[in-house]
């Protein structure tokens, strides 16, 4: 490079009459080329201002000094970028400024373009069938890495039962926020509902009805004997059943207890 060839560099633009500043990369055509920027939403600050140029830092006139310039500008303007009122740069980095997207978005909306096309009917339909395609996929790809709960063994589960059923006890949240006229009144209500749609066991036919009773009552004794509930006082583990006679026993309220298994 000689004394008269064209320059990269990274330069700051400021007003002598306000505190605006400005930040910008330049590729000069010729050597100490007139370039005061090239802003678009702001450019009213340099007509109504007396803006001043000062060159911070000069690159080699390659490729290279081009990206490395670039990438020194976006640290330049991160820090102020969508934060400081008085900085004027509407980019960073690929990134649009929070006023940009607003004017986009209100203009977008005027036109009736891009989701404002859509009636709210398209727009909910839309919706529903990417949450099931981000849904499925996103389950399959956290089982596959073996993350989230898919990264948990079942003993670790377990445990993480028995805590947070300790907590919801101790917080008086959930289940446990209720009392009991709220949870017979829920229950009610869900009871009324059901019957009033037809839909599970009010969906069913007495035939229908007799039979899951009879596979029910074999598979329904062998599940049950098979949970496993925890005391919340003694920290005591058995069945439902014995749960409950131990319980009584000792004096202690049924309702304290959580299934771990």
């Amino acid at each position: 490079m000689t004394y008269q060839s064209p320059r990269i560099y990274i330069y700051k633009i400021t007003f002598e009459e306000v505190p605006y500043y400005y930040y910008g990369v330049h590729k000069e055509k010729y050597f100490n080329e007139e370039y005061w920027g090239s802003p678009i939403t702001n450019k009213w600050c340099w007509e109504l201002y007396t803006a001043k140029k000062k060159i911070l830092q000069l690159f080699d006139f390659t490729d290279e000094g081009w990206l490395k310039a670039q990438e020194i500008e976006e640290r330049l303007i991160k820090p102020f970028f969508n934060t400081d009122k008085w900085c004027l740069n509407e980019s960073c980095g690929g990134k649009v400024s929070l006023k940009v997207l607003r004017e986009s978005g209100n203009k977008c909306y005027e036109l009736g373009l891009g989701v404002h096309s859509l009636t709210k009917e398209q727009r909910s339909e839309n919706g529903k069938r990417t949450g099931k395609i981000s849904g499925k996929k996103g389950g399959k790809k956290v089982y596959e890495l073996g993350i989230g709960v898919h990264g948990r063994t079942k003993e670790q589960m377990s445990e993480d039962g028995k805590q947070g059923g300790k907590k919801s006890y101790e917080l008086k949240i959930g289940i446990h926020g209720i009392t009991k006229e709220q949870m017979v009144e829920n229950g009610r209500k869900c009871g009324n509902r059901t019957y009033e749609l037809g839909i599970a066991i009010h969906g069913q036919s007495k035939e229908k009805m007799t039979e899951n009773g009879r596979k029910g009552g074999k598979i329904g004794g062998k599940k049950t004997s098979s949970q496993r509930w925890m005391c919340l006082e003694t920290g005591f583990i058995t069945n439902a059943g014995a749960l409950s006679n131990y319980q009584k026993k000792n004096g202690i309220d049924t309702s304290k207890r959580v299934r771990i298994v």
